[in-house]
């Protein structure tokens, strides 16, 4: 099994740097992908209310009978179910649909700012995170000014953001920002398809014996991001945590660099 290296959580505990996502996995079919998944090592699953497939989640984790301390899983409150009271009743459902005594990280999807009800349900996940139901507890999509008014009104600092991040979108000011307070920054959409095929990346990708993905998962860990890339093709699901037998050099960095355009492939989280 590859080992994949954790990195430590600001309201303790670890967070394995590679994950599985499910974004877009159908319900039907995610049983199986997170099945094959943990038999190619992965220990970090990444799910949400949303996707309409914690209940596959739940049944891969249930039939893998991996110890339970051995895994990481992670689901998050959908838009319509924030505020105070509405999120603890959604947590216990999704807790339910996952057939488990509790998550590892519980991440609110996003701020949706317009709605305005963000901070009474970080209060309601401090909550959770009280009584031990969410291991940690932390939010998604969130941009500098929500972190700022989180941290300036409420008792618990995030342990995750977790933010489109790929090569075209490296997110340095708000990785940064994280770095400064303890955050954990996270990547969803971490190959971002469409940069795969950028001419450094494919020469990188040659000269190290890899192929792009492998290089583009590499870049996230060398930056000590976590990484939760989804794919359902199982050749696929092992070459992307087959990457912890090489590393990018300085030239290699300084390239990805180079690919910055700020181009999003999701939406704005100010908007959304």
């Amino acid at each position: 099994m590859p080992h994949v290296p954790s990195l430590s959580l600001n309201q303790g505990g670890t967070i394995p740097q590679l994950g599985y996502g499910v974004f877009k996995v159908p319900p039907d079919t995610a049983e199986t992908a997170v099945g094959q998944a943990l038999a190619a090592g992965y220990r970090s699953i990444d799910t949400a209310m949303i996707y309409r497939n914690e209940t596959g989640v739940g049944a891969a984790i249930a039939r893998a009978e991996i110890d339970r301390d051995a895994l990481f899983v992670t689901t998050k409150l959908w838009n319509d179910d924030q505020g105070y009271d509405s999120a603890l009743r959604a947590f216990d459902a999704s807790l339910q649909r996952l057939g488990l005594d509790y998550v590892d990280l519980y991440l609110i999807h996003w701020p949706k700012p317009a709605q305005d009800r963000y901070l009474d349900s970080w209060r309601a996940m401090e909550r959770l995170a009280a009584e031990g139901r969410a291991r940690a507890i932390g939010v998604s999509n969130f941009p500098i000014a929500h972190l700022e008014r989180l941290l300036g009104e409420t008792a618990i600092v995030p342990a995750v953001n977790q933010i489109e991040l790929h090569p075209a979108l490296p997110q340095e000011e708000l990785h940064a920002y994280h770095q400064a307070h303890g955050i954990v920054t996270e990547a969803w959409s971490p190959l971002a398809q469409g940069t795969l095929d950028a001419v450094p990346i494919v020469e990188i990708a040659a000269r190290h014996g890899r192929t792009p993905a492998q290089v583009v998962l590499r870049w996230h860990m060398q930056r000590g991001v976590v990484a939760i890339p989804k794919s359902v093709t199982p050749s696929r699901i092992a070459e992307n945590i087959d990457i912890f037998d090489f590393a990018l050099d300085e030239d290699d960095m300084a390239r990805l660099r180079g690919l910055d355009t700020g181009g999003r492939i999701g939406p704005d989280p100010e908007l959304f």
